[in-house]
């Protein structure tokens, strides 16, 4: 029977192949062993008896593995069931440097033989159930911004991201941790999923991103109606808390959503028991009294703003602009207002000016014409446009975190219309964000920090193979001439070293 028009046909294998779609997805269990992730899943997530089924290291590095090989549902479990040469190293690695006495225990939590080596999509949504709390959701008001307290087992997640980050700074050490706190909208068709300030249905998660170790250091997954700004104190205290030993200096970065008093006032006077003065930059809201202190400022005191030695069509000024939360004590710190003004490519048509309607806050200046104008609020002692680079380093990378784990990994997809769920399966994304964040810097070196996990996949996971069984050792094989065959081995060796320390 002819399949389609070109000459060739699909068979299915009649005996067992060992064949992978995956060849170089072990590597990241080689990665996991290392950063003793699977101890680090028993001692913090208790979601599962301790005596029967799957264990809670298996349920979640098995979600973490299917994030990091592409699938975005609990039922591509399914296809990762079948790809028997990856579930035999799976099964192999699991046992690895364990004692009899421990194999055995794993055995006697089935009643009858196991067959599987990945959970059923039946037995995860059973799982993820116990992360949520329905007592909390009674809690609800209506119409009002509510964050559920997070349960144990969702905490003790984010406890093992805290210790991989601590394996992460101890292999890579960064006395300085920039946090840039940033929020996005998750868009959802579940029906009890609430709507955001765009109009739709969805979540809305806050986190911290750790822009030297290019990490998520903590990330709290939120409602659609929450603000961005909502109790972002307490989340950056939480990110503070999360930070391994080692980091001397925080620095934070914020859009306008954290141009908050309480925020700022808590960086600048230093109430930080454990780092003291924060550093900071953050967008400043483009009210009526800040445009009239941009007016004010001395048309010789606009600087031109240079990037890299080229001038750029945007300009820089100190502001005078001291808010009533600033304060007027000779004793408060000292914050220091930046403006940014760059010409509108279109002016508006003359009578118009008034029902203008843009994206961005935008004011005439006499005799300069209409502008685009941003401001920044720092506490830092370097020149202005040092200032504003700095600031605007936070737009690429935070954001493009977020991106990766709603779009290259699962966070995006969200598997239930309940919160705890979907908090739970958005921390198990950040964890593999964060698995394949390491990977990149410690394992697969420089040239690969910059690529998106799709060219990951591409050249070095989704590699075809065939797992065959010599003595006691598995041989994952791939075909003769393989161009990542020596990156894998490279990636293996280095990963290999930093079990016994720094590379």
């Amino acid at each position: 029977m002819q399949q389609g028009v070109l000459p060739f046909q699909y068979q299915q294998e009649k005996a067992s192949t060992g064949m992978t779609a995956l060849a170089g997805l072990p590597t990241y269990l080689d990665l996991m062993h290392v950063a003793r992730l699977w101890a680090s899943i028993e001692r913090h997530v208790k979601v599962r008896d301790q005596r029967q089924g799957w264990t809670d290291s298996q349920m979640v590095t098995t979600l973490a593995l299917l994030n990091l090989s592409g699938g975005d549902s609990v039922d591509d479990l399914r296809i990762l069931e079948r790809d028997e040469g990856f579930c035999r190293v799976l099964q192999k690695a699991q046992t690895h440097g364990l004692r009899r006495g421990k194999r055995r225990d794993l055995e006697r939590r089935w009643r009858t033989e196991k067959r599987r080596s990945v959970p059923s999509p039946s037995a995860v949504f059973r799982y993820l159930g116990g992360f949520h709390d329905q007592e909390e959701e009674k809690r609800r008001i209506a119409h009002t911004a509510f964050i559920p307290a997070p349960t144990e087992a969702l905490q003790g997640l984010g406890k093992v991201n805290r210790e991989l980050l601590a394996f992460i700074q101890s292999r890579s050490p960064h006395k300085t941790a920039t946090l840039d706190m940033d929020a996005t909208l998750v868009e959802t068709e579940k029906r009890d999923a609430l709507y955001c300030y765009k109009g739709f249905q969805g979540y809305q998660p806050l986190s911290a991103y750790w822009f030297e170790q290019e990490s998520l250091a903590h990330s709290e997954f939120r409602d659609g109606n929450v603000p961005a700004g909502y109790e972002q104190l307490r989340v950056l205290k939480e990110a503070l808390d999360l930070l391994p030993q080692g980091v001397e200096k925080v620095r934070m970065r914020s859009d306008t959503a954290g141009y908050q008093k309480e925020l700022l006032r808590y960086c600048a006077e230093g109430k930080s028991e454990r780092f003291g003065v924060i550093e900071f930059g953050v967008g400043v809201d483009v009210t009526p009294a800040f445009k009239q202190a941009v007016r004010e400022v001395q048309e010789e005191e606009w600087h031109l703003l240079e990037r890299e030695g080229m001038p750029t069509d945007q300009e820089w000024a100190e502001v005078c602009f001291v808010p009533d939360w600033a304060g007027y004590s000779k004793k408060s710190p000292e914050y220091r207002f930046i403006a940014t003004r760059e010409p509108l490519r279109q002016a508006p048509l003359p009578g118009l000016e008034g029902q203008m309607e843009l994206p961005f806050p935008a004011m005439e200046m006499a005799q300069k014409g209409w502008h685009k104008v941003f401001g920044v609020v720092t506490n830092r002692d370097i020149p202005g446009d040092q200032v504003i680079w700095w600031f605007r380093q936070r737009c690429g990378k935070s954001e493009e975190a977020h991106g990766v784990v709603k779009e290259d990994l699962a966070g995006g997809k969200l598997p239930s219309g309940r919160f705890g769920v979907n908090a739970a399966w958005w921390a198990i994304a950040v964890l593999a964000f964060n698995l394949n964040s390491t990977m990149k810097r410690l394992a697969l070196g420089k040239e690969w920090t910059s690529k998106r996990l799709k060219a990951i996949r591409f050249a070095f996971i989704s590699l075809p193979g065939r797992v065959v069984k010599r003595a006691r050792m598995l041989i994952v094989r791939l075909t003769d001439g393989h161009p990542s065959y020596d990156l894998l081995l490279t990636a293996r060796q280095r990963i290999r070293a930093l079990a016994n320390g720094p590379p």
